[in-house]
Parts: C-alpha cells; structure tokens; sequence
C-alpha cells in the first residue's frame, strides 16, 4: 500500500534530500513551503524518476492555508502516514538590535507552523493507530546562542513541543521524534555564507535524510524519541 510523507518547509537543502529520500523509498510526498518555484522543479525531478511529489505552497504560520494544504494532500495523496515538521527562521541580529517581531517571526514559524501541521495530521494518525512526526532540531535546541536569540528560543520551544507530543501520542501508536542537527549541513549556500568554512566537516544532507527515514521504520518496542547528528570530526569528535 503506498504512504504519504509530507516535509513542511522545502528548500534546497536538507528538505529537498528528505522529499527525494522519501519519494524514492516508495512515498508520495507532499511539499509544502510559501515559494512554489522551487517546489515545482522538484516536482519535476521526482516525476521523471517515476515518483510523485505535488507541491502545495503554503504559508505555516497562517492556519487557513495550512488547513486547505492539508486537506489538498489527502485528497490527492491520502492520509499521512509520515510528517516532517521542517520550517525554520533565524534572525542574527546583536541582542540589542533584536525587535519583538523577529522574535515572534521565529516562533511562529517554527512553533507555530510545527503546531498547526502535526494538528492537521495526528487525529487520522491516532485513529489508524500508527503514523509519526519528525521535527528538525538544530544544535541551538539544547545550547543557546549569543547571536541567535530568536533561533535558540524558538528551537528550545520546538523540542519541548516534541517532547510534550511523544509523551501523549506514542501510546497511542504515533511516533514522535526530534531530530538534533548539531553541525554545518554541506550545502552550496552554507558554502557560500561560510566561505572560510572550506574545510570545517560538514554534514552530508543526504545521510541525513536516510536518517529520517531510519527513524521511520524503527519497531514500536525500540522507538528513538531523540537523535543528535553531527559532522566526522577527528581532532574533537564531541568538541
């Protein structure tokens, strides 16, 4: 019987190598972010490979459209079996020229959209008795950073939201997950951000997204709740 995975927010990196993971290992995949281009050339790429991935441009922090994309995915797609709860925001900005805006954008974002999607999703999952919801943690879920105030504070929020999810629905057969990625992801804009980064170890987005699915066929007795992944270092492997 074929699946549905849905990645809330799709972009080059790591979301696009989640899509195409779960589309090759047999998912229909729907995408959702608030830019359709990108999404579309996926699309494409997923369909000449014989899979498919339908782009639903969404914005996550608004719970109308998140509502009609979810309704759209399981008209044309089914029900979900897999949710990735992908989306971030970051402001780098000095403490003192942070706004309360910047600070409410990151939460809504990724609170907020991570909120409203796994809403969208887990009663089906409850009622099927199995399904799980993945969210993307980063290395400020757990340390916090002088420069990154709004990132750290809403990533923390997001783990604790995780947590709060697996204690109530995995009992009832959803697998809640939170994924910790604790270093640089190897992408052409990390690369282009970072350019004195050429030969700090990077993660490779591709290993990672097998890591996602991994998470996915683990048995209910043996659940993961929390994976940390982070970049081959020899001199400081847990620097």
């Amino acid at each position: 019987m074929t699946k549905t995975a849905v990645v809330a927010g799709v972009g080059a990196g790591l979301g696009a190598a989640l899509v195409r993971k779960f589309a090759r290992e047999g998912y229909q995949v729907g995408m959702m972010a608030r830019s359709p281009s990108f999404m579309q050339t996926l699309a494409g790429e997923m369909e000449a490979e014989g899979h498919r991935a339908l782009p639903v441009p969404t914005d996550l922090t608004e719970s109308e459209q998140v509502a009609r994309g979810f309704a759209r995915i399981k008209e044309e797609l089914g029900p979900v079996d897999v949710l990735i709860n992908h989306a971030g925001n970051a402001a780098w900005k000095d403490f003192m020229e942070l706004t309360l805006d910047d600070l409410e954008q990151a939460w809504r974002i990724c609170v907020g959209g991570s909120f409203l999607c796994s809403q969208a999703v887990i009663g089906d999952m409850v009622e099927r008795g199995r399904g799980a919801i993945l969210f993307t943690g980063a290395t400020s879920s757990i340390r916090g950073r002088a420069d990154g105030l709004a990132f750290s504070s809403a990533k923390f929020a997001v783990r604790g939201l995780a947590e709060s999810l697996a204690k109530k629905f995995w009992p009832q057969g959803v697998h809640v997950a939170h994924i910790i990625i604790d270093g640089w992801l190897a992408t052409e804009e990390v690369r282009k951000q970072n350019p004195d980064a050429a030969d700090t170890p990077m993660l490779d987005v591709d290993h990672v997204a097998a890591s996602y699915w991994v998470l996915t066929e683990q048995e209910r007795g043996g659940w993961s709740f929390e994976i940390e992944m982070r970049p081959y270092n020899e001199e400081e492997f847990f620097g």
